[in-house]
Order: C-alpha cells, then sequence, then structure tokens
C-alpha cells in the first residue's frame, strides 16, 4: 500500500440544515467492519451529522439495504461498508464488480452514497485500509457521502426542472410567444 504518497482531501462540508446518514455494513469479518464503521461515525458527527446503523449478511445486500431504506425512510445519504477478499474462485469479481455498479448505478439516479466496501486480495490489506489511523476508508466514504448531500442541497432548489414542459408553457425565449 502506498501508505507514504499525499493525497489532497476536500475540506469537510458544513449544514445550516441536521444532516441523518444511514450506514449499512456488511460484517463479514468483524473486526474490518468494525473499524470502518468507527471511522464512519466520527466523519459523519464532526460534521454535525447523526447515523442509524444496520448490518445485511454480505456485499451483495448492501445495495438493496439502501434502496429500501431510501423507498421507505427520511435519510439524506448512506454510507456503504463491508469488505471482500479475494478467494480461490472467481465469486469475488462478482461481488465486488456487482456490489459497486449497483451503488454507482443509485448514485446516478440521485442518491448520495459513499462506498466503503474494501476489495483487496488479503487481510493485511483490509486492515491497512479500514484502520481509522491509517487509510480510515469508513470515515473516507462517510465524506464522500456528506459531500454529495451539500452538491444535493447546493443545486436542489435550482427550479431547473426536468423533461418536457406542456405545451401551453412553453415559451419562445425571444419574445415570449407561445410555441405553436
Amino acid at each position: 500500500m502506498a501508505e507514504a504518497e499525499e493525497h489532497y482531501t476536500l475540506p469537510r462540508p458544513t449544514f445550516s440544515k441536521p444532516v441523518k446518514l444511514l450506514i449499512v455494513v456488511a460484517p463479514y469479518y468483524r473486526a474490518i467492519a468494525d473499524m470502518l464503521i468507527a471511522g464512519a461515525k466520527a466523519e459523519i458527527e464532526a460534521a454535525g451529522g447523526t447515523w442509524d446503523l444496520i448490518e445485511v449478511p454480505g456485499a451483495l445486500e448492501v445495495p438493496t439495504a439502501i434502496g429500501i431504506a431510501d423507498r421507505r425512510s427520511n435519510f439524506d445519504g448512506y454510507v456503504a461498508l463491508g469488505c471482500v477478499i479475494r478467494g480461490e474462485t472467481t465469486h469475488y469479481e462478482t461481488v465486488c464488480n456487482d456490489s459497486s455498479r449497483a451503488l454507482q448505478l443509485m448514485g446516478l439516479q440521485g442518491l448520495c452514497i459513499g462506498n466503503g466496501i474494501l476489495t483487496v486480495e488479503n487481510t493485511d490489506q483490509a486492515l491497512a485500509r479500514a484502520d481509522t489511523t491509517r487509510g480510515d476508508k469508513g470515515a473516507g466514504a462517510a465524506a464522500a457521502a456528506l459531500h454529495l448531500i451539500a452538491l444535493t442541497r447546493k443545486w436542489g432548489d435550482a427550479g431547473k426542472g426536468i423533461g418536457f414542459l406542456p405545451r401551453e408553457e412553453y415559451r419562445v425565449a425571444d419574445g415570449g410567444e407561445t410555441m405553436e
């Protein structure tokens, strides 16, 4: 791991209204999950936010749980946490790719999700990334979600709208006439 490398970190966003996030964790590797959770909680609290925590059986269930929560609750954003360590079969690629792809698709639909599901070759790599004094990827995932929430709030009231306007509301920009 390139621990000695310097990386730029965006300043922590600030919020005028409280933020509430759901941390969804697959605790298959409990010690690693606990470190990721600790980092995520600390980052959310440092931004003045609150959090709830749920556990699911595995990384593939994390996106499903977030989808359910988004339809049935009032969270501003989500932190996806877990760890997938390469084994002897191709199941590793399936779990890594499908969980990541599902989270990305939900993000493209407007959900504010920080992806902290580690995909590593071995336990040492996982520990280095999860440890709150080293990689702190749990905090990084929470920070990503917080930044996306800040962007959503910044642009949420823009009133731009999407799609087509009803015929009677569509006006020609250079004369105010109704388009025929």
